[in-house]
């Protein structure tokens, strides 16, 4: 402001006073300090500003950008911060920075709230932090007594994955595990569960993936290996079932001719004309909805005492039937 008044010829108050829209400038005077602003390329320090009063009115995001889904709830994390007056600080995982590096980045940029996105922090971390400062977790589903958090039914997507493909005639079903990612223990549980209520625990088949395309791809390399082979896969996330589908067209083998595929998320990936998945969906828009009013409720409670009790919200989710799913040539 002080580059501003000198440039302007004036006082730096009468720059804040422009600069705030407050009374005590003509519009002559307002107009020539907003020019000269413009031309010294001059935007104001907001975060500061708020800083001052005690607030950022930031909401941290941690998050891996190898993941198409997570942008999706981004993009929704992004409309409904706006919506409440918030701006969203992103810091990404990555192979050479972890979680917690990328939390203690939020932390240092004084966010008022925390978002977790597809969080592997230790529970005892979560509890922890939590107590400190309002934090979510979205699509890691928690029972913990500080951090709140949002997630997808992926014990029921599972199930729904595997009756379908029953409905389709399947009996040689395999799952592509990824018990380290977020989610992974419940649609593991869900798809055990529902081969045996379709009377099939005998074949059931997990093999362990991942949730990229090649831990996909590797893991169906193995199981097109197996006698007899699976006639259908149920993949971790649309990711892993991409990498399904291709290594499949890579052998030789039709999908879904040959070969049944179903994914999890119902990414924008999942709809490509080319890739067609029949797949799980989440709802990026509810999840990050969810998790933005989770957060500004905590905050609002913030001086209760004592702090009320963690929400564990789990949203719905449904099949979306595509051209990646078909009747079995073979009830074997």
């Amino acid at each position: 402001m002080r580059d501003v008044a000198r440039a302007a010829g004036v006082s730096q108050p009468l720059v804040s006073i422009v600069f705030r829209g407050a009374s005590g400038a003509s519009e002559e005077t307002r107009a020539h300090v907003l020019a000269v602003a413009a031309e010294l390329g001059y935007r104001r320090d907001e975060r500061a500003r708020l800083l001052r009063q005690g607030r950022s009115r930031l909401l941290g995001v941690a998050f891996e950008p190898v993941q198409p889904f997570h942008g999706e709830i981004l993009d929704g994390l992004h409309a409904a911060a706006l919506d409440h007056g918030y701006d969203v600080v992103l810091s990404a995982v990555t192979p050479h920075r972890g979680e917690s590096a990328a939390v203690e980045a939020l932390l240092r940029d004084r966010c008022e709230a925390l978002i977790l996105l597809g969080s592997a922090l230790p529970p005892e971390h979560l509890e922890r932090t939590g107590a400190t400062l309002p934090m979510v977790s979205v699509t890691r589903a928690l029972t913990t007594r500080t951090c709140d958090s949002v997630a997808t039914d992926d014990h029921h997507g599972a199930v729904l994955a595997v009756e379908h493909l029953v409905g389709l005639g399947h009996r040689r079903i395999a799952y592509i595990d990824a018990d380290r990612e977020a989610g992974g223990q419940g649609r593991r549980a869900g798809f055990r569960d529902a081969m045996a209520a379709a009377g099939l625990s005998d074949r059931t088949l997990i093999v362990p993936g991942g949730a990229s395309e090649a831990e996909g791809a590797a893991a169906l390399t193995w199981l097109l290996s197996q006698d007899p082979a699976p006639s259908a896969v149920i993949a971790f996330n649309d990711r892993c079932a991409i990498g399904v589908i291709g290594q499949a067209r890579g052998l030789g083998r039709s999908v879904p001719e040959d070969l049944s595929v179903v994914g999890f998320d119902n990414s924008e990936q999942a709809s490509l004309p080319y890739i067609r998945l029949t797949t799980l969906a989440q709802d990026p828009r509810l999840l990050a909805g969810t998790a933005v009013d989770m957060a500004l409720r905590r905050l609002q409670n913030s001086t209760s005492d004592p702090a009320p009790a963690a929400e564990h919200a789990v949203l719905p989710t449904q099949l979306i039937q595509r051209a990646s799913t078909s009747r079995a040539t073979t009830a074997a």
